[in-house]
Parts: C-alpha cells; structure tokens; sequence
C-alpha cells in the first residue's frame, strides 16, 4: 500500500490528513472520526506499507525486484496498481521525466516501475550472458473494447477480439495484438512514449490527467539454457496493469461521455471486486466473463501467477470513503490463494518445429486462397474455427441463462415491491383509522372529566365489596381453625409410627446379632460332627483292609490246601476259588456304600450351613417370612438326621449280613476240614492254621460290630442335639416375632378424612377509573339513543337496560389466584378472587 502526499486540489479544499502509515509494523491506520475524534480509527495489515515520504526507488526496489527474479526463472508474474482516481497509480507503474533533461532516462529518481523494470531485466541477462529476446506489447481497455497501443498506424480505431486459449483454460488470446522485439535499453522509453501519446485521458476536477482506460504492459522474455549438451528455452513474463481510477461521478464532475467513461469504469472494477470476494469466499461460480478485464487478469487472480497489487491512497479527509473501500479491496484481494507454476522449458528442436508447423500451415493457407475462388482456409483452421465457434455457442447458452435468471429475480424482486407498497398502504390506512379514533377518545375524555355524580355509585360499590369480603374472611379463619387441629392430631400419628419404628429396628439388630451367633453354633457342630463321620469312615476303611488282608492270606492258604489235596472234591476246590472274589465283592460295596453316604451327607450338610447362613441374613430384610425358613430348617435338619439314622441301620444290617455270610462259609468249611482230619500231619498244620484264622476274623468282627453300636450311639446323640437347637431356634425367631416387635395400637384420636367447606371466590370492585369510564359510556349511550328515537315505549327501554346490565356482568373478570403450601402442616387451600360490577 503506498500513500500520496497533498495536492494542489486536495490543500485548496483545506482538508487535513486521515491516514497514518506505520513502515515498521507494516500498518496502515485511518481516522474515521472526523479532527476532534482521535479514538475512532480503523487498522489495516498489509506485506508492505509505503508513506508519503517513499520515493520511486523504494516502491520499486521492495515489490518489483523480488518478481522480477521469479519472471527470469520462469514463472509468469503480474503487478497492478489500484485506487482512487488521482492517487499516483500511472505515477508508479510509468513515471515521468525530470526537468531539463538532467538525468538520463534510466538514472531519473521519477521514474516509474515500468521503465525499471526493463532496465533491470537487459542488464541481468546480460550479466548472465545467455542468449534472449525480449518483447513487449501495450494492451488498452477503453469502454469494455480493447486497442493496441503499439500498432503501426497513427491512431487507434480498430478494436481488437478476444478468444480462450486452447492451451490453457485460464488464458486468453488477444487476436491482432502487436508484439514488438526490444533489443536494448534505449528502446524502452520511445515505446513507453508512443503508447502514452495514444492512451486515452481526459481532465476531471478531481485529475487533470485522469486516465479513462486500463493498460496491460506485458514483457515476455525467451531465455535460452544448455543443459547436458542440449538447448532448452525458458520463458517467463511480466504484466505490468495500470488501471482506471475508480470515481464518484458527482466528485469528478463527469457529464455525458465522461459520464459513460466513469461508468464503465467502475463497472469493470466492480465485476473485479466481485471475482476477489468470490475468490476469497470460495465459491463455486467466479464471474470472470463478466468483464474484459477480468477475463485478461484470470490467471492472476487464483491461477498459476504471482501476482502483487499496489493500492494507492489518498491522506485526505475529502476522499475518506474512497480511501476506505481502497484498503477494504486490498485487504480482501489478500487472501487470495495461488498456485504459481513454473513455464514449460521448450527445447530449441521443439521450438523450431513449431515455427516450421506454422510457417507451413500458413502457406496451406495461403496456396488455398491462390488457387479457388473466394477465401478458403485449410482443414486445421477451419477445425479451430469451428471449435471456437462452439465455445462461442455454450457462453452465449451460459449468458441466455443469466439473463433469464436475473429476469425471474427482478420479477421476484417487483413482486416483493409490490407486496411491500400494499403493506405500507394498508399500514397508512391504519394509522388514519387509529388518529381518527383517537380524537374520538379525547372528545370522550372531556365529557368524563365534566361528570363527577359517578362518586356515590363508586362508594356504594366499595361497601357492598367490603361486607362481603368480611363475611368470606370470617369463613375463611373457621376453616384454618379446625384444618390446624387435624393436622396436629396427624402429626401426634406420624410420632408414634416413627417411636414404633424405631424400636423394631433395634430389636431386628438385637436379634440379628443372636441368630448369628445361634447359626455359628450351628455350623460349628456340624463341622465337629463332619469331623467324627470323618474318622469313623477312616477306621471303617482300615478294617475293611484288614479283612480283605486275612481275605488274601486266607486265599493262598487255600490254594496251598489245593496243591497238597489235588484228590479233594471239585465242589470244595471250586468254593475255596471263589472265596476270595466274594469277600472282595462284599467288601468293596460295603465301602463304596459308605463312601456315597458320605459324600451325599457332606454337600447336603454344606448346604445346610449356607442355607442357614442366608436365612440369618434375610432375616432382617423380611421378618415375616423367618418363621418359615426356621420351619423349613427344622424339617430339613429331621430329614438329615433321619437319613443319618437310616444310612447308620443300613451299613450295621449290611455288616451282619456279610459277617452271617462268613460265618455260614466259615462253617461250611468247618465241615469239609471235619472230613479232612484224615489227612496227612501236613492237612493237621492247615486246619490248626485255619482255626486260628477263624479265631482272628471272629475277633476282627466282634470289633468292628462293637465299633459301629458305638458310632450309632454317637450319632443318635448328634441328631438330638441338632433338634434341640433347631427347636430352641425356633422358639427364639417366634418369641421375637410375637413379644419384641411392636405394634401400633390404634388411639381413635386419628381424625378422619372430610371436605372442608369454605368460600372460593372473594369479591372485589373493580378499578375506579374503569368503573367510572364504562359507566359513562352507558350513559352517553343511552343519551345518544334517547335524541336520536324521541318515541320509545316503556317496555322496550327497561329491555335496552336489561341488556347494558348483561353485556357489563358477561365481561372479563379479573382474576387472583393464591397458593400457598407450607411443610409444617398448614393446609392446602386456593382462594379465587372475582371482581364483579353490577349496574342497577
């Protein structure tokens, strides 16, 4: 942003500075409340900020030069100037001349960025030392029609065409524009010169010089590179924009062509605004094609160039409002995001092939035309014609649809006017009605001010209201009255439930504690009794092994008896064979029985405990329900005992079932060892050894029978004792139930529900203006009817009457409606005020 010092217009307007550039912080702040104001001001950020102070050099040396390094290594770049109209934007972009001619052209401290720029550009290359051509035409949009600058002849009166470029969808082609070489320096300033003197200006009161036309400076160099012994060509280039000042046309003093000048200079710069906002709001049309200059500057503004914009502004109060819509269009041009992109490097064959290409479809062109009658062109330019041409077809298309767009939306827009011009009419017809009316009620207000024999109807309406309101007051305390008592009687009830309560729940704690420690009894004996049961079927187990050992001794005593008396009977071999099997048999079931009682007793006693266990704790949840778990555990305890009992019969009927058996055996055998004696001394020896056998099992089995009366006792006790506490528990449960837990004994003093009878409404008088003011429209009424009918029976006034009294009675009463709750026993209740008037 750079900021113009005064001049001579802006000081003869006697206007003071509103703009403030701050170089370091890179800040430009306006004043925008006037001299007196210095706390309204508004702060605009920007890449670089230039004063009034800056000279040529500096502009030039801070935008220019850094881009003039990015155009030599290929890239296309663009910088335009931008503002009001008078602010130095030709200035900077072209210069002028120092007087006298003292500096040459290129030294001249008011040269602009233009002729810098090319003497920049020739000294580098040349430093460089790489071959290059430079060229450079001037583009001038006058009117929305666009003219060389540079063209061969003297003036500028044929309008150039502008067309898509097929090689790059953001391009264009400008037919018939004129590209002059530059060979040197010295050639820039006569070129600068010549198009200056046919760019079209005009004097305004603003701008003596006002220029009335943007100019598009292009500068497009052909570098050539070696690299890896091939020849490549770099092109980069620069366009360098000057565009029209933007002006109030009231301000500049524009009339008839200057006039049309102006607006369509802010009309392209307008359709530029536009693409910048839709640039920076992203959105999904960009009105490019909306005007010449927009579609030239299309790969500026969001393409593949970099592009730099130096706004120019003026210090002066006068051009306030054009210096801040110039900062708000920098500040949003901004934030437009490109995407530079590097030229295509060409090799020199390439190149060449591509002149020769041309070179030849012209001469096509050319023996075409020589050789029929009329114009022919050939086949390649005909296909792009045509092409053209469908383009051209699809924008007219694009352009059709706009325009019935826009039509439908001014149509919208007459029908919105419309609606909205019938509103206001109707609104104007209302506030006559409601004006109308109001000098009505001014009238009426007079007359009431006049009329005070309202008065006693006023006073006699209050003392009707007070009787009445005593009356229903007095109601009202009686009710409160007799609702306090009740509730104090309910209160009375609420305490002994509460004392009732209280005591149950420390005896559910008192008798939790004692069930626990009952039930710990419990578990304790039957865990001892676990304990007894286990030894007993440990000793039962030793035994049962002891026996099946004199079993196996006893078989291979047998078997010896077999070897020495091979001439005994098969009947006695094949017993003293299966002696041995069948005490096993016998022995082990007897074992395996024991074994399965025990392991039925031990779950069944486990889940006796847990099931007591449960039962203590539930206790306290669900009291009512404990005499039934303490019946359920007597019986359950019963059962077990019962089976203990029953499983001790068994095993004991069992056991003197096999010791019959062996007994039976062991006589059997007596008798077959009576019918041995014969034998041999060596039969003597085995039936001695048998006997003594005998002798030991017959102890073996005394014992154990002695062993299993004793366990049997043991367990009768057992099962006594575990009735014995079942039973005193639940004595204990049912003693609780019935003596510790209390009841709440009915007192009668508990009062009963009832209705309370008490007054609903209260009466009220209304207002005393509203009184007042609805009686004396009554009256003017009835006045108005009496002039207006001299003849009215009797009958039909008290009816008239009768009706004024029924329409007054039927009008909205005032309502107030109060609801009071309290915590402590205060009655619910809900009183309705009703104001009602009554006209005799």
């Amino acid at each position: 942003t750079a900021c113009m010092p005064f001049n001579v217009s802006e000081r003869k307007a006697n206007s003071y500075s509103v703009v403030e550039c701050d170089h370091g912080r890179k800040e430009v702040i306006v004043r925008t409340g006037g001299m007196a104001d210095k706390t309204s001001r508004k702060t605009y950020t920007f890449d670089m900020v230039f004063g009034a102070q800056a000279k040529q050099i500096d502009v030039y040396r801070t935008v220019v030069c850094p881009i003039l390094d990015e155009v030599l290594m290929g890239y296309n770049c663009t910088v335009f100037a931008y503002g009001q109209t008078g602010t130095g934007k030709t200035f900077t972009m072209e210069g002028e001349r120092s007087p006298n001619e003292e500096y040459t052209w290129e030294e001249d401290p008011l040269a602009g960025v233009i002729p810098r720029t090319l003497h920049q550009i020739f000294e580098k290359l040349a430093e460089n030392g790489t071959e290059f051509s430079v060229k450079v035409s001037l583009l001038e949009i006058y009117n929305e029609e666009l003219f060389d600058l540079l063209s061969p002849s003297p003036d500028v009166g044929e309008r150039l065409q502008l067309f898509d470029d097929p090689r790059n969808k953001r391009g264009v082609i400008i037919k018939g524009l004129e590209e002059i070489t530059v060979h040197n320096k010295d050639e820039v300033y006569q070129i600068l010169e010549r198009g200056a003197a046919k760019r079209t200006t005009a004097a305004t009161y603003m701008n003596q010089y006002s220029s009335r036309s943007h100019s598009v400076f292009s500068i497009t160099l052909h570098m050539k590179e070696t690299t890896d012994g091939e020849e490549l060509v770099k092109i980069g280039k620069l366009n360098l924009v000057d565009l029209a000042g933007s002006e109030n046309i009231g301000r500049s003093g524009a009339v008839d062509k200057r006039a049309r000048e102006a607006g369509n200079i802010n009309q392209s710069l307008l359709t530029l605004g536009r693409v910048i906002t839709a640039l920076v709001e992203r959105t999904p049309h960009i009105p490019y094609r909306e005007s010449k200059l927009t579609r030239i500057l299309q790969d500026s503004l969001g393409g593949r160039t970099k592009t730099c914009i130096i706004a120019t502004v003026s210090p002066a109060s006068i051009n306030l409002e054009e210096t801040l819509s110039t900062l708000e269009y920098a500040h949003r041009a901004k934030n437009i995001m490109n995407k530079p992109e590097v030229n295509q490097k060409l090799t020199k064959r390439a190149l060449i092939k591509e002149y020769t290409e041309e070179i030849e479809r012209l001469k096509r062109d050319l023996t075409a035309a020589r050789e029929k009658n009329g114009v022919y062109i050939s086949l390649e330019n005909y296909d792009a014609l045509h092409g053209k041409m469908t383009i051209q077809e699809e924008q007219i298309a694009d352009y059709t649809e706009k325009i019935t767009a826009m039509e439908e939306e001014l149509k919208k827009i007459t029908e919105l006017f419309t609606v909205q011009k019938n509103k206001m009419e109707k609104c104007q017809a209302d506030l006559q009605a409601r004006e109308m009316e109001l000098e009505v009620t001014q009238k009426d207000l007079e007359i009431t001010k006049v009329l005070l024999a309202e008065e006693e109807y006023v006073a006699s309406s209050l003392e009707n209201s007070e009787e009445k309101l005593h009356g229903t007051a007095t109601k009202l305390l009686t009710t409160v009255k007799e609702t306090t008592g009740d509730v104090s009687g309910l209160h009375a009830k609420l305490d002994r439930k509460k004392a009732v309560e209280q005591h149950n729940v420390e005896a559910q704690k008192t008798f939790m504690g004692h069930m626990n420690i009952f039930f710990d009894k419990i578990q304790n004996s039957v865990r001892k009794n676990y304990q007894n049961q286990q030894e007993m079927l440990n000793s039962y187990s030793s035994s049962v092994s002891k026996c099946f050992y004199s079993t196996s001794h006893g078989s291979k005593v047998n078997t010896q008896l077999c070897l020495t008396c091979q001439n005994l009977d098969s009947d006695l071999f094949e017993k003293s064979k299966l002696l041995p099997n069948h005490c096993c048999l016998l022995t082990i079931g007897l074992v395996n029985s024991t074994t399965s009682q025990q392991n039925k007793m031990i779950p069944a006693l486990d889940d006796l405990s847990q099931e007591i266990r449960q039962s203590s704790h539930d206790n306290v949840k669900i009291l009512l329900e404990s005499d039934n778990h303490c019946k359920n555990l007597a019986s359950s305890l019963r059962n077990t005992c019962q089976e203990a009992t029953s499983w001790a019969e068994t095993a004991t009927a069992e056991i003197g079932c096999v010791v019959d058996q062996q007994r039976a055996f062991l006589n059997s055998q007596n008798k077959h060892l009576q019918n041995m004696h014969k034998c041999n001394t060596s039969e003597a020896k085995v039936t001695e050894h048998m006997r003594g056998q005998k002798e030991a099992e017959d102890v073996a089995l005394e014992r154990f029978l002695d062993r299993l009366q004793n366990d049997q006792e043991v367990l009768a006790k057992q099962k006594d004792l575990l009735l014995k506490k079942a039973e005193a528990g639940l004595t204990q449960i049912n003693g609780f139930l019935t003596e510790e837990l209390k009841t709440d004994l009915p007192t009668g003093n508990t009062p009963q529900r009832k209705d309370y009878c008490y007054p609903v409404t209260v009466v009220k008088t209304e207002p005393r203006d509203l009184l007042l003011e609805k009686l004396r429209q009554k009256q003017t009424e009835l006045t108005a009817n009496l002039k207006t009918t001299e003849v009215l029976d009797e009958d039909s006034l008290d009816e008239e009457i009768r009706e004024t009294n029924e329409s007054l009675c039927s009008e909205k009463s005032y309502l107030e409606t109060s609801l009071c709750i309290q915590t402590n026993g205060v009655p619910f209740f809900q009183v309705i005020y009703v104001y009602v008037l009554t006209v005799d």
